[in-house]
């Protein structure tokens, strides 16, 4: 079966559209008026292997912060309707990834259950005019309609750009790992309660 999906949210604020394959190349096409965010999710698609459209439009005339955070949220309803009952999921993923002196770890479960724990310190306010409290919205969107646990940590780092960039390759590798079908567990949802 195709894990495909695609999912519209529009409100008063923002109208954005998410398309994704699981079983993607790492392709993306993003058009969302953030330019570092896009930066930051293709790093996404590419380490996940997950190919990515997102088009968004908010009101980017007071801030970023409504267009980042649904953007989050429709992406995680975009990835719960293509994993479906999740029979054959992986389901836990993990990974760690460096940038120069920079390290994260994000460890993800598709458990139903949504619960985000991040523990990033960013030494700067902004990242090329990116607010870089948005990255919290981000994931908590990302994680209530995605109906995971997300633990995020940066283990050390001093370079705001490198601290953020290991973070987003760190979660799409953990996406990658989580997402995989495991052919021994086929037709299997992967928990003793027989659903997540």
């Amino acid at each position: 079966m195709a894990r495909k999906a695609s999912v519209s949210r529009n409100t008063l604020e923002t109208q954005i559209e998410v398309s994704l394959d699981l079983d993607g190349e790492g392709r993306s096409q993003l058009d969302t008026g953030v330019p570092f965010l896009e930066h930051m999710l293709d790093q996404v698609a590419r380490h996940g292997l997950i190919d990515l459209a997102i088009s968004a439009r908010g009101d980017l005339h007071i801030d970023a912060h409504h267009t980042v955070e649904d953007i989050g949220i429709t992406l995680g309803q975009a990835m719960a309707r293509a994993l479906g009952d999740k029979k054959g999921l992986c389901r836990y993923g993990h990974a760690y990834v460096p940038l120069d002196e920079a390290l994260s770890r994000v460890v993800i479960d598709f458990s139903g259950r949504p619960g985000l724990v991040f523990a990033v310190e960013f030494p700067r306010a902004s990242i090329g005019g990116f607010d870089t409290e948005l990255f919290h919205e981000f994931f908590q969107g990302f994680v209530n309609h995605a109906q995971a646990t997300v633990h995020v940590d940066c283990l050390r780092g001093r370079n705001a750009h490198h601290i953020a960039e290991t973070v987003f390759k760190a979660f799409g590798r953990a996406l990658r790992m989580a997402l995989t079908s495991d052919p021994r567990m086929s037709g299997v949802v992967p928990s003793t309660k027989g659903s997540l």
